[in-house]
């Protein structure tokens, strides 16, 4: 709460985001056996060692739990027809009270994303724009591990567009989610478009190993993926 500030809802959203951003650099390395915020938060500062996208978006995902917000993280990923496209990247989504909305908000490149008139936009409504050809703003401060400045035309229009196609996230959003513990099952619904070439089947199960196991709900219903919080 002393990062976060006393400032409105908005800022201390953001404020966090960028306190994360600065004290953790993005880096991809041995998985964490802990994933929780204070676990990773303890392991970086004793090792020197940077996080993965996922990683950054769960720690960040669970401070603003803490804070009270409704908040989850969200992979987004390719359409990948040809099976040779590997990548995808997490960021978060986060419920504004005062804007009743939730909005985009990227640790990793400390990025947020607005309309026209500075509205800030969650990660439905970038994905529309981008489709529709309406105009958006990247925050001119986003970066890479501070060295490497952001531009719309690369994060948004080629790195970001390429991996809004498929939607991910955690049905239930809580600390130390995705810690691997024997018996332990983790649901994930996943959105997908109509004109995804692969629909079927409805429930994956997945293996983790240690026991764990990951079962995603895929949907093609939108308003369901990006119902409001209830209260």
């Amino acid at each position: 709460d002393s990062i976060a500030g006393s400032g409105n809802d908005i800022t201390q959203v953001l404020n966090l985001m960028h306190w994360l951003h600065d004290k953790i650099p993005h880096a991809n390395g041995e998985y964490p056996k802990q994933v929780n915020a204070a676990s990773m938060l303890q392991l970086c500062a004793a090792e020197g060692r940077g996080l993965n996208c996922r990683q950054l978006a769960t720690i960040l995902n669970e401070c603003y739990l803490a804070m009270g917000y409704y908040s989850r993280y969200v992979q987004c990923s390719p359409k990948d027809s040809l099976g040779i496209d590997f990548d995808c990247h997490v960021i978060n989504s986060v419920w504004i009270p005062s804007l009743a909305k939730w909005i985009w908000i990227d640790p990793t490149f400390d990025a947020y994303v607005m309309d026209e008139t500075g509205q800030l936009l969650g990660i439905e409504e970038v994905r529309e724009r981008i489709i529709n050809g309406k105009m958006l703003i990247l925050n001119p401060d986003a970066n890479w591990n501070n060295k490497q400045t952001q531009t719309k035309e690369y994060y948004l229009y080629n790195y970001m567009a390429k991996n809004l196609y498929k939607l991910e996230c955690p049905v239930e959003s809580r600390y130390d989610l995705e810690t691997k513990v024997i018996g332990k099952e983790i649901t994930y619904i996943r959105l997908l478009p109509t004109a995804y070439f692969k629909q079927q089947p409805d429930v994956e199960e997945n293996d983790w190993g240690n026991s764990t196991t990951a079962i995603t709900y895929n949907t093609n219903n939108a308003n369901l993926f990006w119902a409001p919080p209830v209260h």
